[in-house]
């Protein structure tokens, strides 16, 4: 099929448009993206862009083990309680409401940096409804604050956020290069000077909230394991950064997903015979997000079949061609389009789609080290979500909160919070980077 259609479109013109009408269908039915992504991969591989032996080869095993593992672990951490006391521990401490919102929004920032964006939110968006509750205010102002805190954060580590996975997978990151990367301060330092400028933000928005809080009765956990747990899992990846390769392929190259799969399993089977029950297991099976993964194992796919018959680097010819070459000018674009693009759809396919152009860009331009267009698409794809509503899945898991409590949340509200707080986190990341990393 392939070479007939070949005869009649430009192989490169045909996957285009069958990847714009992916995309558009993306957006327009977000609920199936999974789905469409999947009917979309299954067609470059009948077309022919992509040949049936190789989609195996496409998939990075490392980044979808990763996902998977990790929202496992988390479902057990969030079975525990223990993310509750913590928030619990933190209200005793603060004096006032607008400590309060600032307090969880930093709280669910440190959660996020190791833990799914969404999943933090579910953890932390109970407490600040009983609080709010308690005083008789709108919880609107908290659970936002709570969603785009968690994604500005999700960019900090390796295990932050699914777009901070796939960007360790395309450079071979370890956890600890996010930190110390090639003799430099890495990314997680640019996410965290961009964390305090948000902050001071956030105290300015709110610096007439003063209404006194009255402490939450502690919530009671009995199981630490789960935390034990998830600690763990954030040591074994540290450790794994320094750890010299065996020469085994498929270990060297999937150690990371293999270390979280493997205490995952122990999680599970420890919970198994805890309930002396396979069954107990399902609840928490059924919290790992399957539709993210098909989302992702679907979009490598499609990315290999356009990116086979060029175009990825017709794009990256794109930019250099708008950019005039210059490197500072490209990686303005990369970093503020990507600002924009990720206020209005989910930056996963984004990211996906973007992180192969990026080597095609840094030849172009010349460069040796292509670092500072990775970390300013990071920091733009991942902080552009805050400017909307729909622009993050915790940005839409908060708002759900917020509407089955009975609060509608309109766009103009949202962004009222949202949009000062992208553009200083933004900023400040994007000015870090450069200087770090583009000079």
């Amino acid at each position: 099929m392939y070479k007939y259609l070949e005869n009649l479109i430009s192989p490169m013109y045909l996957a285009l448009g069958l990847f714009a009408v992916t995309y558009v269908f993306l957006l327009i039915f977000s609920k199936y993206r999974a789905y469409i992504a999947l009917a979309s991969a299954v067609v470059f591989v009948a077309i022919g862009f992509l040949p049936f032996g190789d989609i195996l080869k496409t998939l990075d095993w490392n980044v979808l083990m990763m996902i998977g593992g990790t929202m496992g672990i988390v479902a057990l951490f969030i079975e525990s309680k223990m993310p509750s006391l913590l928030a619990d521990m933190i209200i005793e401490k603060v004096p006032n409401m607008k400590w309060a919102i600032i307090s969880l929004a930093i709280f669910a920032g440190v959660v996020s940096a190791f833990v799914d964006n969404v999943a933090t939110v579910l953890m932390i968006a109970p407490v600040a409804l009983n609080i709010s509750k308690k005083l008789k205010i709108s919880p609107v102002p908290s659970l936002i604050c709570i969603a785009i805190s968690s994604n500005l954060q999700g960019a900090a580590t390796l295990v932050g956020d699914t777009t901070s996975i796939m960007l360790g997978g395309a450079l071979d990151m370890s956890f600890a290069d996010f930190f110390w990367y090639q003799g430099r301060p890495g990314i997680f330092f640019g996410v965290e000077l961009g964390a305090v400028a948000s902050v001071l933000v956030l105290i300015w928005i709110f610096r007439k909230e003063k209404n006194p809080l009255v402490p939450n009765e502690r919530t009671i956990v009995k199981d630490y394991f789960p935390s034990i747990l998830l600690l763990s899992m954030i040591c074994l990846l540290i450790a794994a950064s320094f750890t010299p390769k065996t020469g085994i392929g498929f270990l060297d190259t999937n150690i990371n997903g293999l270390i979280v799969m493997l205490l995952l399993v122990i999680g599970l089977v420890r919970k198994a015979i805890q309930t002396k029950s396979i069954r107990s297991l399902g609840e928490t099976i059924k919290e790992i997000d399957y539709f993210t993964i098909l989302l992702l194992a679907s979009l490598f796919i499609i990315i290999a079949g356009i990116e086979r018959v060029g175009v990825i680097d017709a794009i990256s010819e794109l930019i250099l061609k708008i950019g005039g070459g210059n490197k500072f000018i490209v990686y303005t674009i990369i970093v503020w389009f990507s600002v924009l693009f990720s206020a209005f759809i989910d930056n996963i396919p984004y990211v996906a789609t973007m992180l192969p152009v990026i080597g095609p860009l840094a030849l172009g331009l010349g460069l040796n080290e292509p670092y500072v267009l990775y970390f300013g698409l990071l920091i733009g794809a991942t902080l552009g979500g805050n400017l909307t509503p729909i622009g993050a899945s915790a940005n839409i898991a908060a708002i759900g909160i917020l509407r089955k409590d009975g609060y509608e949340v309109k766009a103009t509200e949202f962004m009222k919070y949202g949009i000062p707080f992208t553009l200083a986190a933004v900023g400040t990341g994007y000015l870090f980077t450069w200087l770090i990393w583009g000079m």
